[in-house]
């Protein structure tokens, strides 16, 4: 499964991005990112919609999955009983456990951001650090709001400044003095800024001083203090540029740094005569120190991404440098052995032999140049000249010199993605024990000379965090895009630890089985199936039946299922590469392959697909092109001309769509978006095209397009300026197909927007799925509300109302997946609003003789718990009472908030009316039917019958009245 998952990653990589055309792409400028200040006010603002919402305590219920868990950033663990530790995740927030790992509690829900970059506990005090904002850099790491803390074990947070830090790379608690810390902040991402480098504050956070700078897109990422003298400490800053075309992972501003004097000045470590390679390939580095019995001894893992030399071939073969300048006589001369054999090791479809290929070049279809061409993606001559990758360097002389520890290169361990690792650790018992995360974990014995990977067979590949024990040597706590793992033999062996739900979904789809199973895509995690009626239980550790099943490795990434069976699957992982699943579970390579002579199309990392509704063998998949097939994907017609602004060089597919949609109403009204902002819309199956993005703000990304489910003019798209760190929520409303937009959702917070969905039912219903939330309006986005009960404030990736069931699926990237009731939602309309009070009708509930009868003295005492739906426009007193026609059998009240609540009813009967309800219901009995004969449960309590009772409800003047049945 390792090596399997392991040459996945590789073959993706070579597929990650398009070497595009650039004469017909304008010059970008930079846009202003979103200030602290705004952001902060925006926090400000999803609480005023939280607490004005009608819809804030409509209940959601987490329905997983946790087994495949979610991408961790940070791990502080309690010395003195690390039973006791709590474990950030990128984008899940924070969890504690104080039982090893077997359950965890969330204790960050509730803050302005739930991105983590690192945390930082003094356990003797019960203070915890948070630094906001996650620091590996990768396509979904969410800027922080800066520092928290927690003087009462996590129970309630204060921001503690440092807004603009966006990404936090390292928190340093003085070992003795608890108001001075010291803070590495990366800064911003997708944007230039100032506020980079190592903060110090000696009043606990009420001030901070930045004490190192080096440049705009250099910031700290790393930071050690010597154990021995807190006066030392050393730094490591990182510089690097990401856009959404491209990525720059070194530079001149990467290096480590050194202080002698508290943190208060600065000298650079590693210069031209240190031994530490200089200049602009050297990219992430983080930090570690071990003491060895002749002193102290300096660690650094090194993403080098200067490129290695090349090598002299050790085989004869043909080459894309020989193919590139070839000429015609000298290709038709080649041997066919060696042109197959090329073909062959670079993925040729094998409709192209080394005679075909030749007959081509022969007729001038194509020229011997076209053979590279055809191989040439965004990172290709990355991969033809490889970086270096992974480094480890060790100082004894506290950072003057460095020599590298090991000979040769640490292949596979960092390829061209080093910027998402960076960590190193040293047991505290032994300084030649180091461990260095990438994809896999190595440890090894001899101070890096050689290394060994013990990434278990429960391990994931990437990891992000290690806690090596001080005091029990081979004792480890690892965090990974996988979850948990911790180790008592120095990672021979790992168990698992993963019962939080913090799975990142990209995606989520719906079939209509009864009961319905959802369908996504996580980062770093595959696509899972599972149960829409799934809740969270370890008995499948005994039944070896865990309810959701993996469909597919890699990243997954969108899903569409075929209603017509609820087993054909349309899925896949990045950069396109997708597949059908057929119900016997064979999978089917669907992705369309360009032709010789041409380029590469460009996928998307979450390249989209759309299985009509109105012919479900018709699937439509976006590139650059919209690509659709007529036969379940087994092959593909381009029928749009580039629907982009035709792409831009980088090692990051750019220029590709991003969303597609077929009006539910007529088949072959089609709307598609793209990563640079532009939306197209064909009212004819692909036969004209028409670009609609006149009006809408350029250059952003156009995370959705819907078509509407109720009028056919009208559509929606919501805009994502994430990746310019411009953080305004930006959706728009058009009556005329795309011909004019309107901007609605203007009291929206400043939050990205992923995702806008029309209700299927209301026209006026709308959810928007942001950064931070899930929000509703039921005024077709003239104004909205946050739905919040039992909803943490993570992003909120897609979401998927369930036509027959009334079920809306929230997918979340980093707390997994919810499902929300939206039925009354539904049905708020207008003249309901208007209403005081209004009782909708109970759901339909089956009596049971269990009700109030424990079958044992020491067991639990089941009762129930009937929802009473209700809507009141003020919050107040509700009277309610229960009539089995004119006997009153029971009557309470409860203390209710405005809008939609769902009070709960424990299916009583008021003792007192014993002998009435009995006389009722024998009255109804059934003339073969034994005389019915009323008494109390165990519990003293008299329960419902089945039966249909009359529900009223009093409340601010008002009354209102439904059916209560009980099967």
């Amino acid at each position: 499964m390792k090596k399997s998952t392991s040459l996945l990653r590789l073959s993706v990589a070579l597929l990650f991005g398009i070497l595009t055309a650039q004469s017909s792409y304008a010059q970008l400028t930079q846009p202003p990112f979103t200030p602290a200040t705004e952001r902060m006010a925006a926090y400000k603002q999803r609480l005023k919609l939280e607490a004005a919402s009608l819809a804030a305590d409509i209940p959601a219920r987490n329905i997983g999955p946790t087994v495949c868990s979610g991408r961790v950033a940070d791990i502080a663990v309690f010395e003195d009983d690390p039973s006791h530790f709590f474990v950030a995740y990128a984008s899940g927030g924070l969890w504690k456990t104080t039982d090893n790992g077997i359950s965890f509690e969330p204790v960050f829900d509730r803050q302005m951001v739930m991105t983590i970059g690192d945390i930082a506990v003094d356990w003797r005090r019960n203070v915890i650090w948070v630094g906001t904002g996650e620091v590996n850099s990768s396509r979904s790491s969410y800027a922080g709001t800066g520092i928290y803390r927690s003087t009462d074990g996590g129970k309630t947070w204060q921001h503690r400044g440092l807004p603009e830090s966006h990404h936090i790379g390292r928190i340093l608690l003085h070992p003795s003095d608890t108001n001075t810390l010291w803070v590495a902040v990366l800064g911003h991402l997708y944007s230039p800024n100032q506020e980079r480098g190592v903060y110090k504050t000696t009043d606990g956070g009420k001030t901070w001083r930045r004490t190192l700078f080096v440049n705009q897109n250099a910031g700290a990422v790393d930071l050690l203090l010597d154990p021995q003298n807190p006066d030392i400490l050393y730094a490591a800053t990182w510089e690097r540029s990401r856009r959404a075309w491209n990525f720059v992972e070194s530079g001149e501003g990467s290096g480590i740094w050194k202080s002698t004097d508290g943190g208060e000045t600065w000298s650079l470590l590693t210069t031209r005569d240190s031994g530490f390679p200089t200049g602009e390939g050297v990219g992430r580095i983080g930090l570690a120190m071990g003491q060895s019995p002749e002193g102290q001894v300096l660690y650094a893992l090194l993403d080098n991404y200067f490129r290695r030399p090349k090598e002299e071939k050790e085989e004869e073969g043909l080459t894309k440098e020989e193919l590139r300048s070839m000429e015609v006589k000298s290709f038709l001369a080649l041997e066919d052995k060696a042109l197959e054999k090329y073909l062959r090791d670079n993925g040729f479809p094998k409709k192209y032999t080394a005679q075909k290929v030749k007959a081509m070049v022969k007729a001038g279809e194509i020229k011997p140049v076209a053979l590279v061409e055809y191989t040439e993606d965004a990172n290709s001559l990355l991969f033809d000249t490889p970086v270096i990758g992974a480094e480890v360097y060790r100082s004894t002389d506290g950072g003057r010199t460095w020599e590298r520890t090991h000979e040769g290169y640490l292949d596979r361990l960092y390829n061209s993605y080093g910027y998402y690792f960076g960590q190193i650790r040293v047991a505290p018992q032994n300084a030649d024990m180091l461990y260095i995360m990438g994809v896999p974990i190595l440890r090894s014995e001899d101070g890096g000379k050689t290394w060994k990977s013990i990434n278990g067979e429960n391990v994931h590949v990437d990891h992000h965090a290690l806690w090596v024990n001080p005091r029990r040597p081979g004792h480890l706590i690892l965090g990974n895009d996988g979850g948990v793992n911790i180790s008592y033999d120095n990672g021979e062996h790992w168990i698992k630890c993963n019962t939080p739900s913090v799975a990142q979904f990209y995606a989520v789809a719906i079939d209509m089985a009864e009961p319905f199973h959802v369908y996504g895509g996580l980062q770093d995690n595959g696509v899972w199936k599972g149960p829409s009626t799934y809740e969270h239980s370890v008995r499948w550790h005994s039944t070896g039946r865990y309810p959701y099943q993996m469909v597919l490795g890699g990243d997954g990434m969108q899903v569409e299922v075929d209603w017509r069976d609820n087993a054909t699957i349309y899925t896949g992982f990045q950069f396109g590469n997708y597949f059908r699943i057929d119900p016997s579970g064979k999978r089917n390579r669907i992705t369309p392959q360009h032709e010789l002579g041409e380029r590469p199309y460009r996928f998307n990392w979450q390249a989209p697909i759309h299985l009509s509704r109105h012919n479900q063998d018709i699937l439509y998949m976006g590139s650059q092109y919209l690509h659709r097939s007529l036969n379940k994907g087994q092959d593909f017609k381009i029928i749009s001309p580039d629907l982009t602004k035709g792409g831009k060089k980088g090692d990051v597919p750019y220029g590709t769509l991003t969303t597609i949609d077929e009006s539910p109403l007529q088949f072959g009204l089609l709307y598609t978006g793209s990563d640079d902002g532009r939306v197209h819309r064909s009212p004819d199956g692909g036969v004209t095209w028409k670009d609609i993005s006149v009006g809408l703000p350029e250059d952003l990304w156009v995370s959705r397009v819907e078509a509407s489910h109720h009028e056919l003019d009208r559509v929606y798209v919501a805009l994502n300026g994430y990746r310019w760190d411009d953080f305004r929520a930006l959706i728009y409303l058009s009556e005329d197909r795309g011909d004019t937009w309107q901007r609605i959702g203007t009291d929206l917070p400043h939050e990205p927007v992923n995702v806008i969905r029309e209700d299927p039912t209301n026209p006026n219903l709308l959810y928007v799925g942001t950064d931070h939330g899930l929000y509703v309006s039921l005024d077709r986005g003239r104004s909205f509300m946050k739905m919040s009960k039992d909803l943490p404030d993570a992003p909120v990736h897609d979401l998927v109302v369930h036509p027959r069931d009334t079920k809306l699926v929230v997918g979340t990237h980093g707390r997994s997946l919810f499902l929300c009731d939206v039925q009354h939602l539904q049905q708020l309309v207008d003249s309901i609003r208007r209403k005081p009070l209004h009782a909708f009708t109970p759901a339909e509930t089956r009596a049971s003789s269990r009700w109030g009868n424990p079958p044992a003295d020491w067991a639990e005492t089941p009762e129930p718990e009937i929802q009473l739906p209700l809507y009141q426009n003020e919050p107040g007193t509700v009277r309610f009472s229960l009539w089995a026609d004119d006997v009153q059998l029971n009557s309470w009240e409860a203390e209710l908030g405005r809008g939609l609540q769902y009070p709960t009813y424990d299916a009583t009967v008021d003792l007192e009316q014993l002998e009435a309800y009995q006389n009722w219901l024998n009255e109804r009995r059934k003339k073969d039917q034994d005389e019915i004969k009323l008494k109390a449960a165990k519990n003293g309590k008299l329960y419902l019958r089945p039966g249909t009772y009359r529900l009223k409800l009093e409340a601010h003047g008002a009354t209102a009245e439904t059916k209560l049945v009980l099967k």
